[in-house]
């Protein structure tokens, strides 16, 4: 499920914008893929930054990961269209939505999400007593547990 829709966008921006942003074959038309598209990469940038501290992707969607994905999905058709100039409204909106995402990454800011559960690890355990060691150096083995003396 996507964070926004190509409606969210033309929340924020004008039609004629957004068509200037994904006609590429000059048909006078919006192309829904491009939106698409540019809403995916979005979705797929804001989790990879959300990924340690919340389970993605979010549903319910925070409305606070929606409007990023807006600001980032119209950053990205702008960044696709290299004839049109970035107006800096949308750069400041991009580097804004990167900076609150950072926060998040670091834990400064908290989205209202629920947090991940915590992950087990069936990987390699290590030890933290003599009892439990397995070689000893400077002593004589004096069963099939060994030392490291002979090798």
């Amino acid at each position: 499920m996507a964070y926004c829709a190509q409606n969210d966008l033309l929340d924020r921006i004008t039609e004629t914008e957004l068509i200037d942003l994904t006609d590429d074959d000059d048909a006078g038309m919006i192309d829904g893929s491009k939106v698409t598209r540019a809403i995916a990469d979005a979705d797929v940038e804001i989790d990879s930054y959300c990924a340690d501290r919340y389970t993605v992707p979010f549903s319910p969607v925070p409305g606070m990961i929606r409007k990023l994905s807006v600001d980032v999905s119209i950053y990205n058709l702008y960044t696709r269209r290299s004839a049109l100039k970035m107006p800096d409204v949308r750069q400041k909106n991009y580097d804004n939505a990167v900076h609150f995402l950072l926060n998040v990454s670091k834990g400064l800011i908290s989205l209202g999400a629920d947090a991940p559960a915590p992950t087990t690890d069936d990987g390699p355990e290590t030890t933290h007593t003599r009892r439990d060691r397995k070689f000893t150096i400077g002593k004589t083995s004096k069963g099939s547990a060994g030392t490291l003396d002979n090798y």
